[in-house]
This record gives structure tokens, C-alpha cells and sequence, in this order.
């Protein structure tokens, strides 16, 4: 009789060190928030801070000298998910560097179950980037999904945070459904989940070029991550969510998911189905003129500085997606430098907008800020910062995101695509300099006090800060290093 021999596949588990802490942490929290029901304190926060700077750390030892994969090919080793994961821990630290100062007023979330979210969502962030498997990012997608849900309708008393879970919920329930059928159409025309196999049996079969089935996946699977980068048509739960949630959480949405959800898109779109490039590129031309042009038009109109800021981050993934549709290696490099950059300059926009909470709400009218920037100096220079740099003005790291970007547009034939793109960075002008009129041109408003942050939220805002002038001043270093990591791209 013949005997089958099982072969154990390669598993190596440094390459989900970060996820195996961030989870351990996230469970251990829990646990510490039971047995202290009656004596909520900061220990909460700053248990889930050392967890998260652990985990940065065996990142940082794990460092890929090349590509790989581990688990089967379940997992990759490469530059690229280092790149992403990388991002995502610096977005979750400063989230809950913020988040030990906003709990003092919104009591609600200082508890196990908040920080615990924050955790498995990130856990799942960094899933997506080195998911090797089709089947691996929808479950990674879906963990990040449900914390976010939860997180976005954390403020239970609020009708306005309700609605904008709801609302989060329903439709990316409907997004997620898309995503999936797509993979399943995928799975249909090539007959593997594997993304590696994928690209090599695209690259070997070249008569599945006409494959009806697998141009209805394509379209599939972007409506689901369109829904995630709030591409045009898929992006009106933006605005609500953004406004409804904790603004916290608004910059970990907006920095954070955006991250994952661009890393999957390149991971599960433009490297494996590369040869598809004619299928989708005027299709992604016209998303990625809409996405843009929309979010800064729709923006000028905005009072409300979240709802303005919603809009600003549609108008950013439209210039991400210029290097989607250039597709090339620096393309790609290009998007990862610019979501580094939208990272820091946007998590610090929302964390000066945190500093403003209340007991009885929040200020988010842009009204609000009127003579800020004397009243507090401080604040009021680190949101010109962030604002100088989500328009693009130089020296910081939005332009060189933009630069980058713009470059390679025009290198790969895009000519007219980066000039839209250029006309619509002039237009966000308007509305990005209108918060830093209203905070030294404005007379102050007497109601609006900020109460003394705490110092991991000053030190938050910092680094933040001092980040967006380091891209700018001396992008070379991060350029170089985002190169080095799309090379390793498996």
C-alpha cells in the first residue's frame, strides 16, 4: 500500500512577531479591564502603548534583507510589507499617545474594549500587507473591518456616532460582499488563491487575457477596495462616518485603513494581474480623476473641519491613485512614500482637532479655531504645518508625496491625468489655508478653551510633526528607502 507523506510547510514566525504581540496585547488588556472594573485608569493606555512599541520593535529586528514568504506562501517577507506594517504601528502609537488625552473627557472609551479594538484593527492592517493569499486578505480585511465598525460608533450616548456605524457597517457589509464574489470569479478563471501563483499562471497562460470571467473579478474586486479608499463612486459613506465617530478614530480610519486597503490594491491587483494593465488603466484614469476633483470641489463648501477633512482624504487617494494608474516599480514607491506622508500629516490634523473635545461634544466647526493661533501658539503652528502639508506646499511632506507621484505620472505617458491633478492640489489651497486664516485673522472665541494635554499627546504631536518637515526637507532618505522596499515586492 502506498503511504502519503505530509510535508510540513515553511513557517517561520518571525514574520508575524508584530501580530502575534499586538494580539497578545489586545487579549491582555481585556483581562486587566475586567479585574479593574472599579478603578478605571490610564495603566489601560499605556499597557497598550508598550504592547504596540514592542511589536514596532521586533519589526524593526526582522528587517527583510530580500523577499520571502513563510506559512505556505500565506504570509510575504518583503520590503513592501514591512513598508505598510511599519506605517500602520506608527499610526496605532500616536492614536494611543492621543487617546490617553481624549479619554479625560469622553470617559466612554477608557476601557479594555476600546484599546483591545484599536489592536485586532491594526492586527488586521498589517495582515493585509503581507497576505499572500486571497483568502488571508479577506479575513484580515474583515478583522479590521469590525473593530472600525465598533470604534466608529463608540461614543453610545451620541444619535450622530450611532448612525455613522450604521452607516459604516451596512456598506462596507455590501462592500465586502463584492470583494468576495470577485475573488471567487478569480479563483473560477485561474484556478488558485495563491498570489504568487497568480501572477505566474497570468504570465504563462497569456490566452486568459480574454477571460470574460476574470475581467467581471477585476471589476469586482475593485468596487470592494475602492469602498476602502473611498474612491469615487464608492466613497459617500466618507463624510458621515468621519463626522460621527470619535475624532480619534476619524484619523485612525482615515490614516490607517487607507494604508491597508492601497497595499492590498497593489498587492492583489497591480503586481499579479500586471497584464491586465490595458483592461483597467482608463478605468482607473477616470476613478482617479473623479476621486480627486470631487473631494477638493466638495470640500470648499465644508464648515465642519471633519467633514472638510473627509473630503481632503478622497482628494488624496485620488493622487495615490495617479501611481496606480502608472503602475510602474517608482510609481509604486510613490505611493508608499505619499502614504507615509498623509500618515503623519493627517493623524497630527486630527489630533490638534482632539485637543479641542469637551464633555458636552466637541469643536469641530472650522468657525472654532478662529483666533486659536495666538491663544494657543503651539497648536495653532502645528496645524499650520499639517494643513501647509496636506496642500502640497513646500517644504514639506505632502509636496514631495505629490512630487513623487507627479513624476512618475508623467514618466509612464499620464500627462494629462498629473495635470488635473496639479490644478486640483491649487484648488485644496483655499480650504486648507481658510483653517489657518480663521486661527490669526479671526477674533478669538471666548467659549472655546483647550484644556492642558497630557504629554504623550503633546509628544504625539510632535513627532507628527518633525516627521512631515523631515519628508520634506529631506525626502531622499525616505524616497530610498520606499524604493528599496517596492524592489522586494514579491
Amino acid at each position: 500500500m502506498e503511504t502519503l507523506e505530509f510535508i510540513l510547510p515553511a513557517i517561520s514566525y518571525s514574520a508575524v512577531w508584530p501580530q502575534i504581540i499586538l494580539v497578545a496585547t489586545a487579549l491582555f488588556v481585556l483581562l486587566i479591564d475586567v479585574f479593574k472594573r472599579k478603578a478605571k485608569t490610564a495603566s489601560i493606555a499605556f499597557i497598550s502603548l508598550a504592547g504596540s512599541m514592542i511589536a514596532l520593535a521586533c519589526l524593526v529586528m526582522t528587517w527583510p534583507t530580500s523577499g520571502g514568504s513563510s506559512f505556505g506562501g500565506m504570509a510575504f517577507t518583503d520590503g513592501f510589507s514591512f513598508f505598510i506594517t511599519l506605517t500602520v504601528l506608527l499610526i496605532l502609537i500616536m492614536t494611543i499617545m492621543i487617546s490617553i488625552n481624549y479619554q479625560k473627557f469622553f470617559l466612554g472609551i477608557n476601557c479594555g474594549e476600546y484599546y483591545a479594538l484599536i489592536l485586532f484593527a491594526t492586527c488586521g492592517m498589517t495582515l493585509m500587507a503581507a497576505a499572500g493569499n486571497l483568502i488571508l486578505v479577506f479575513v484580515a480585511l474583515e478583522t479590521m473591518s469590525v473593530c472600525i465598525y465598533a470604534l466608529a460608533g463608540f461614543h453610545k450616548d451620541q444619535l450622530r456616532s450611532t448612525e455613522s456605524a450604521l452607516k459604516y457597517f451596512l456598506l462596507g457589509a455590501f462592500a465586502s460582499g463584492f470583494l468576495l464574489y470577485g475573488f471567487a470569479l478569480i479563483y473560477g478563471a485561474t484556478g488558485t488563491l495563491d498570489i504568487a501563483k497568480l501572477g505566474k499562471f497570468m504570465t504563462s497562460h497569456p490566452q486568459i487575457l480574454n477571460s470574460k470571467l476574470l475581467f467581471a473579478g477585476l471589476i469586482m474586486m475593485t468596487v470592494g477596495f475602492g469602498f476602502k479608499v473611498s474612491m469615487v463612486p464608492f466613497h459617500m459613506w466618507t463624510p458621515d462616518v468621519y463626522e460621527g465617530a470619535p475624532t480619534v478614530i476619524t484619523g485612525f480610519m482615515a490614516t490607517g485603513v487607507k494604508a491597508a486597503a492601497f497595499a492590498a490594491l497593489i498587492r492583489v491587483i497591480l503586481v499579479p494581474l500586471i497584464s491586465l494593465k490595458g483592461d483597467w488603466t482608463t478605468i482607473m484614469w477616470i476613478a482617479a480623476f473623479l476621486t480627486m476633483t470631487v473631494g477638493n470641489i466638495v470640500a470648499l463648501a465644508q464648515a465642519n473641519i471633519k467633514r472638510m477633512l473627509a473630503y481632503s482624504s478622497i482628494a488624496h487617494a485620488g493622487y495615490i491613485l495617479i501611481g496606480f494608474v502608472a503602475g510602474t516599480g517608482l510609481a509604486q514607491a510613490g505611493m508608499l512614500f505619499y502614504l507615509l506622508a498623509y500618515a503623519l500629516m493627517n493623524i497630527g490634523a486630527f489630533g490638534i482637532v482632539a485637543l479641542l473635545g469637551k464633555e458636552e461634544g466637541e469643536y469641530d466647526q472650522i468657525s472654532d479655531f478662529a483666533g486659536l493661533g495666538f491663544k494657543y501658539p503651539m497648536m495653532g503652528v502645528a496645524m499650520s504645518v499639517f494643513m501647509f502639508s496636506l496642500a502640497g506646499i513646500p517644504p514639506s511632506a505632502g509636496f514631495m508625496g505629490k512630487f513623487y507621484i507627479f513624476t512618475e505620472g508623467i514618466k509612464a505617458g499620464y500627462v494629462w491625468l498629473v495635470i488635473f491633478g496639479a490644478i486640483n492640489s491649487i484648488i485644496s489651497i483655499y480650504y486648507y489655508l481658510r483653517v489657518v486664516v480663521v486661527m490669526y485673522f479671526h477674533p478669538s472665541e471666548e467659549r472655546v478653551v483647550m484644556p492642558k494635554p497630557s504629554r504623550t499627546t503633546v509628544l504625539a504631536l510632535a513627532i507628527a510633526c518633525w516627521g512631515v518637515l523631515l519628508m520634506g526637507i529631506f525626502p531622499s532618505y525616505f524616497w530610498s528607502f520606499a524604493t528599496h522596499c517596492v524592489f522586494t515586492l514579491m
